[in-house]
């Protein structure tokens, strides 16, 4: 882990934020958007995890790995934020495919359909032990790529390793035709609602910006 982040922020007196996931689309999001985090991978068990719903089990991933992030000693004082994404089709929650197969009956599955990307999204401020939660959903609309173009997909590797086998800024960005809701959340994490829990906990997005 780069502790150059931490060391940043104690020196400019800005709280320490520290992110429980080791998705780089999450990361570069925080980054773009004028945060430092830390990056500490929370080693949750997402299979041994279950819900009643999509959403819920959104809800459920991120909870459990801020929950894990933020029991550590090294994290105390510190903004912990945990998000999980998963996609609803017909009622299921489909996240990362298991195997390339998958990943092709996946998106056979998928074009030419609309599913639903949730992301759960959990913040827990430890010098308080106060947190907040919710999820953010945002419509997908699927090209209707042919079976050629699938297997050249899935043949790259790129869907193995994102919920729903799918990104807007990746290989599969000519197979969408477009989305309704929150760009940042289809690629992991939504903004706006992170805005709305910090404010939440008393915290302004501001106060967190690197101002270097």
């Amino acid at each position: 882990m780069d502790h150059a982040p931490h060391l940043a922020s104690h020196a400019t007196g800005r709280r320490r934020l520290v992110l429980a996931s080791q998705s780089p689309a999450r990361l570069a999001l925080l980054r773009q958007a004028g945060f430092t985090p830390e990056v500490i991978v929370s080693g949750v068990d997402e299979e041994a995890l279950s819900a009643a719903s999509p959403r819920a089990l959104a809800q459920v991933l991120a909870e459990a790995k801020a929950g894990a992030v933020a029991a550590l000693p090294e994290v105390a004082g510190a903004l912990v934020i945990g998000c999980d994404s998963v996609l609803e089709l017909d009622g299921e929650a489909l996240g990362k495919p298991a195997s390339a197969e998958e990943a092709v009956n996946r998106w056979k599955s998928m074009r030419g359909r609309s599913g639903v990307l949730l992301t759960g999204h959990r913040v827990v401020d430890t010098a308080t032990g106060r947190a907040e939660s919710g999820v953010a959903a945002t419509t997908v609309r699927f090209a209707d790529p042919d079976d050629a173009e699938i297997a050249a997909y899935v043949a790259t590797g790129e869907p193995l390793h994102v919920a729903g086998a799918f990104t807007l800024q990746g290989r599969s960005a000519p197979f969408i035709d477009g989305i309704d809701g929150d760009p940042g959340n289809v690629i992991g994490l939504s903004m706006p609602l992170l805005r709305t829990l910090l404010g939440r906990l008393g915290v302004s997005v501001t106060e967190l910006w690197d101002q270097r």
